[in-house]
Order: structure tokens, then C-alpha cells, then sequence
């Protein structure tokens, strides 16, 4: 790691503390369906704008330590070795990518095909989730219209506006990643220690269950990354034009 400068160390704590409040205020109480734990969470635009404007480091060292606070506060919960080794793990790792991959410049080709792998690894999840009775019809379309809606958004917006593409590939590399830490890390933890589960403390998750994780996640995260992250760093950039990067208009 580059040594650090004064402003991107105060942009950690500014995105940490934003990062915990706003997503304690906006989760609506809602967690994964039959599984329970992962919640629902609107606040990801935080950290991505962070890891947009200020690199890698900021988005997932803000993001690793909103998390923790977050999931230490009520109505998190309030189990610190479950947040540091499955949250602030994946929330580490899914936004440095974003901020990584968002300052790469690269080809449709490869945008494309990154894309359509992600898609056909979720839908073969959420098909053989629904072919096993986890998923019902209902929330299996739910799933893959998200997943489909996310692709035709950030080929679109990349299309309308060039200089977003490689970040709408940032955002779906980069969720998708923390969303499988997440979906895993659950699993794996669950083999050692009981989970917080909607049924109770409960040890021994089912593989199906990391599935379940891992597609709640991206498809209810996902659609505020690809929409509201762009305009608002756009916004951001007009205001302190010191942040573009300097191949942006």
C-alpha cells in the first residue's frame, strides 16, 4: 500500500461513520428470507461513493469498519467475531475491487464477458435453489429480473455515458465477490459456532443457505450501486473538481 495521504485517512473515518448510521437508519428491519442474518442494505451506496472518488483503500477500510460498528449496534447482531471475519471481509474486499476496478480503463469485449459469467453462475444458484424448493416462482423471477435489469443498466448507462462503463462492471465484480465471502463465510462459521438465525442460534447452515446468502445480497444491493452511486459522484466531481480523475470531462 502507498503511504496514505492526511485526507484519504479522514475519508476512512468520514465513510465508516456514515456507512453505520445510514445503514442502521434504512435497513428496514428486513433480512434474508428462511435463512435470516444478512440484512437488507441500501447504505452500499456509501462506500461505493467513497471507493469511487478516493481509491481502493478508502472504499474498504471505510467499509470493513462501518460494517463492524453497524453490526455491533442494535439492531445488529452484536457478534464481533462474526463481523470481523464474514462482514468486514467481504465489505473489505467487494469495495476496494469497486474502487480498484472502477479506475481501470477497459474494453467492451471484456466488460461483456465479465458481465455475462456473473449472470450465468447467479442463475444457475437461483435455478438449482428453486429446483431443490428454496426458491418458490415468485422470488426466483424476482431474483433473475434483478440480475438481467443490473446487466441491461450498466451496458446502458455505459453506453450513454463511456466514462461510467468500467464502474458498472466495478460494482458487479466487486458485490459479487463480498456477496460470495458473505455466503460462505456464513456457511464455513456456522460449522464452528451457532448463527443468529431467524429460527434461532443455530449451527451446521445448509450449503443451500450460502446460495441463499450470496443471491439476497447481490440482488438487493446491486440496484443502488448501478443507479444512485454514478449521478451522485458525477455531482460530487462538479463540486471539487480536485476529485476527477483527469481523463474525466
Amino acid at each position: 500500500m502507498k503511504q496514505m495521504k492526511t485526507i484519504n485517512i479522514a475519508m476512512i473515518g468520514v465513510s465508516a461513520a456514515l456507512y453505520a448510521v445510514v445503514g442502521i437508519l434504512t435497513n428496514m428491519g428486513l433480512v434474508t428470507p428462511v435463512v435470516g442474518v444478512v440484512k437488507f442494505w441500501p447504505a452500499v451506496i456509501i462506500p461505493g461513493i467513497f471507493a469511487v472518488l478516493f481509491g481502493p483503500w478508502v472504499g474498504g477500510i471505510g467499509a470493513a469498519i462501518g460494517i463492524f460498528v453497524s453490526d455491533m449496534v442494535q439492531p445488529g447482531h452484536g457478534i464481533a467475531l462474526l463481523a470481523l471475519t464474514v462482514g468486514s471481509t467481504s465489505n473489505f474486499a467487494g469495495f476496494y475491487l469497486v474502487g480498484l476496478i472502477s479506475r481501470k480503463k477497459m474494453k467492451w469485449r471484456d466488460i461483456l464477458i465479465l458481465l455475462a459469467v456473473g449472470s450465468v453462475a447467479l442463475t444457475g444458484m437461483s435455478a438449482y435453489l428453486f429446483l431443490i424448493e428454496q426458491l418458490t416462482l415468485e422470488v426466483l423471477a424476482i431474483f433473475l429480473g434483478v440480475i438481467f435489469a443490473s446487466d441491461v443498466l450498466v451496458v446502458g448507462f455505459g453506453l450513454w455515458k463511456p466514462e461510467w462503463k468500467t464502474y458498472g462492471l466495478a460494482s458487479v465484480v466487486g458485490l459479487l465477490v463480498g456477496s460470495a465471502i458473505i455466503g460462505f463465510g456464513l456457511l464455513a462459521y456456522s460449522q464452528i459456532l451457532p448463527l443468529p438465525l431467524t429460527t434461532g442460534y443455530e449451527r451446521n447452515a445448509p450449503i443451500y443457505a450460502s446460495l441463499f446468502w450470496m443471491l439476497w445480497t447481490f440482488a438487493t444491493e446491486i440496484p443502488f450501486l448501478v443507479t444512485i452511486v454514478p449521478p451522485v459522484v458525477k455531482i460530487c466531481y462538479r463540486a471539487f473538481p480536485f476529485l476527477a480523475p483527469q481523463d474525466k470531462p
